[in-house]
């Protein structure tokens, strides 16, 4: 009897779950596949159709339920595809389409991330600032309600996929299997991977790891082009590790706004996977582009951690390619001073108000989710914001601390502190910067000239 009891407790928990429906104050996305097939793989597509319900968003519709779309559908992700129920996506279209008013594209995904306790936020505002700090792409996305096979799969993220694409990654794009000497030196896009692929290069780290290259375009590289590519990262690598740290060899290969830049925002995010998995980089044609990073993708680990410190000290993500190293170079450490406080007292006061946007767009959807995920669902997103946000503004002030510095920190003289500066002209100032001043010590009225 009591297993019976236990039986109709289950049935009736799976069904209150499946029960679930959109709470329809975003997009719906209904998704059919071919005979109602499971979606079980990453690598294979299965053929299926869909609409999209604008609802009340003010998003046009596409379709209805007796007029859909055909697409081809799989799985997509790594541990986010393996450790939760709730499943991403990737789809493409026949030809290429505007969904909710992105860019046309046969190419998107659905990101389910389950894995954030944050409100949806850590994703949401790492793309945020991105655009913030004016990377050359960063992929748009939009709030959905998704369901699947009939079945409510709970809120999701309409997202478009890194790919070269005069709207997306904007570079020339590079034929597979290419020969001409002329053409294999862009377009290049590759992802810093942490796990195995055949689509994949190698090389030895100037501090022995072994550093993965994942070329998402070409799909399959001719000798000429693998040649080509390893002579780049090996260069490269060979730049960065000069025991010469004033030297600006690898500038010669790696553009350093941009780089900076995409640091920025992976520090401002505490996201230690960074330059350890789904780091894209990508290179134009001719022999005098340089390789960029970006654009933003993955902020599964953002915020993951406690304490305050550069998110390739002690990361748990091993190892981190060539941003340790690239950190101790003046010329980088000057670029990120010089870029920060724009981004810290223009752009970051408008975060807060982005945020509270964001959570009011999806508070009613983002309760329809927890219901039907209650293991990992965000059920009070209000809640939640307040505390990510508390999170990002300590975050953010500790760099502040760190990059606005007055350039003649941590200097003794005679074992004494200085406590007041002036500049040269007998001004006394609150934040000198590097140059000359003079230096009142304490009580003395000593003046003392430093140059840094």
């Amino acid at each position: 009897m009591k297993k019976i009891l236990l039986l109709f407790v289950a049935i009736i928990v799976t069904f209150a779950v499946k029960a679930v429906e959109p709470s329809g104050t975003l997009p719906v996305v209904y998704i059919t596949t071919q005979n109602n097939a499971e979606i079980t793989s990453t690598e294979n597509y299965i053929n299926a159709t869909f609409y999209i319900d604008g609802k009340s968003s003010g998003y046009a519709s596409l379709g209805s339920a007796t007029s859909q779309t055909a697409m081809k559908i799989r799985g997509r992700g790594q541990a986010s595809w393996t450790d939760y129920d709730k499943k991403p996506y990737r789809f493409k279209l026949t030809i290429g389409t505007q969904l909710l008013g992105m860019s046309k594209s046969k190419n998107f995904a659905l990101m389910a991330y389950a894995d954030d306790q944050h409100a949806f936020l850590r994703a949401t505002t790492g793309y945020k600032v991105s655009q913030l700090m004016n990377l050359a792409y960063t992929p748009d996305r939009r709030a959905v309600e998704l369901v699947l096979n009939g079945d409510y799969k709970g809120l999701y993220f309409l997202t478009e996929t890194v790919r070269i694409d005069k709207d997306r990654v904007p570079i020339t794009k590079q034929d597979d299997n290419a020969i001409d000497a002329s053409l294999i030196t862009g377009g290049w896009l590759l992802e810093i991977d942490n796990a195995v692929s055949t689509e994949q290069v190698t090389i030895t780290e100037g501090n022995g790891s072994l550093a993965r290259f994942t070329y998402k375009d070409p799909e399959a590289l001719s000798s000429q082009q693998n040649e080509y590519l390893m002579s780049q990262l090996n260069g490269m690598d060979d730049a960065i590790y000069a025991t010469d740290k004033n030297s600006t060899a690898w500038q010669q290969y790696i553009d350093l706004d941009t780089i900076a830049r995409y640091y920025i925002v992976q520090e401002v995010m505490d996201n230690y996977k960074a330059f350890n998995g789904s780091t894209y980089l990508y290179k134009d044609r001719g022999t005098t582009s340089n390789w960029n990073f970006g654009p933003v993708w993955d902020f599964g680990d953002a915020f993951m951690r406690n304490g305050q410190q550069f998110i390739y000290v002690n990361s748990p993500k091993t190892p981190q390619i060539w941003i340790a190293e690239i950190a101790k170079f003046p010329a980088f450490q000057a670029k990120v001073k010089e870029l920060w406080p724009n981004f810290y007292n223009n752009q970051y006061p408008t975060i807060s108000a982005y945020i509270d946007s964001f959570i009011t767009s999806i508070k009613s959807a983002a309760a329809c989710d927890a219901q039907r995920w209650p293991a990992y669902g965000t059920s009070d997103p209000v809640v939640d914001a307040t505390q990510f946000k508390a999170l990002l503004d300590a975050r953010v002030k500790w760099l502040n601390d760190q990059w606005s510095g007055t350039g003649v920190e941590n200097i003794e003289i005679n074992g004494n502190v200085p406590t007041e500066y002036y500049n040269l002209l007998g001004t006394k100032i609150a934040n000198p910067s590097n140059g000359i001043f003079i230096k009142v010590q304490g009580d003395k009225a000593e003046k003392i000239y430093l140059k840094k």
